[in-house]
This record gives structure tokens, C-alpha cells and sequence, in this order.
């Protein structure tokens, strides 16, 4: 909010000092204020329905390393960690499944810990930047809409389908 190098502060339409101070006072108290809202009202309430989707990974995949949430768009990369230490966690958790808004299923891959680009387990190379019946076709899952250049992210029309490349990513190891 400081004034430009080249502005003429003597100018009767220029904003005093206290008033820069002002503005920027205001703009950082509701910049804190939004940023205290999102931490309180979706990253705590989304912290238990991840932490009871990492209990219930048994019943979405044998080997629990696949979790399922309801709810699509819910912030869980910043809790998995935690909530994997917290219940002593031995086999980690490769993929996350959730609906888009446009209520496709995702299948992304859970990053490393502290790094966001290396994933523990990318979806297969051959599937990458392939979408819809070719995916499909290589894939031999119906439904697949795409898979991300990279493999951290694909999506199928149904959970069966997003699951199930889950499941197969996994068993090919």
C-alpha cells in the first residue's frame, strides 16, 4: 500500500501514510480472517472423516492402501500423514478416491511425505496422458475419462471403475 517511487505524495487526491496504513491494516486482518475461516470451518471438520476413511481402508481394498471419502473436494493431503503415524500406519496409503464436482470419481495418488511431485505410487506409464476409450481400451476398465501426464491423477466414470485402477496400479507392482 506504500506509495510508487514516482508518486507525488503532495498531490491533494494522494492518500496519506496513516492511510496507506489503514488500507493495509484492513486487507491484512481480512487476508488473517480468511485464511482462520478455512482452517476452522474445512480443514479441522474434513480432519475426522479422513481419519475415519484411513479406519475403514480395509473395507474399501485387502491391503488398505486405498481410502475412499464421501465427500469430493474435502482437504485431506494435509492430514494423512498424521492421521497414518497417528494409527501406526505400516503399509502406506498409495491412492485416494473422491467424486469432482461434476461427479466423476478421481483416483489420485498420495504424495511422499514433504514432497508433492513424488508420488509412492504413480498411476502406469502406458495410461498417462490417455483419455476416455483409449484409456479404457489399455487400461481394460470401462469408463476411464483420463489419466494426467504425470500419474498422479486419473478419473473413470464410476467408483467401481476409479477403484478398480486403483487396484490394478497396485497389483502390478
Amino acid at each position: 500500500m506504500n506509495s510508487r517511487w514516482n508518486e507525488c505524495e503532495d498531490d491533494e487526491t494522494s492518500l496519506s501514510v496513516d492511510q496507506r496504513f489503514e488500507m493495509a491494516s484492513e486487507l491484512a486482518g481480512s487476508d488473517f480472517l480468511g485464511v482462520l475461516q478455512h482452517i476452522v470451518e474445512g480443514e479441522i471438520p474434513a480432519y475426522k472423516f479422513v481419519e475415519q476413511a484411513v479406519m475403514d481402508r480395509f473395507t474399501v481394498y485387502k491391503t488398505g492402501e486405498i481410502i475412499k471419502l464421501e465427500s469430493g473436494g474435502m482437504p485431506w493431503k494435509s492430514h494423512i500423514y498424521d492421521i497414518e503415524r497417528k494409527h501406526n500406519v505400516t503399509t502406506p496409503i498409495k491412492f485416494v478416491l473422491y467424486t469432482d464436482q461434476a461427479q466423476m470419481w478421481r483416483v489420485q495418488a498420495v504424495s511422499e511425505e514433504d514432497s508433492s511431485f513424488t508420488n509412492r505410487l504413480g498411476l502406469p506409464e502406458e495410461w498417462r496422458g490417455v483419455r476416455d476409450s483409449d484409456l479404457s481400451a489399455i487400461a481394460n476398465i470401462p469408463g476411464c475419462t483420463f489419466c494426467h501426464r504425470s500419474g498422479f491423477i486419473g478419473g473413470n466414470e464410476s467408483y467401481e471403475g476409479a477403484l478398480q485402477m486403483a487396484i490394478t496400479t497396485i497389483e502390478r507392482l
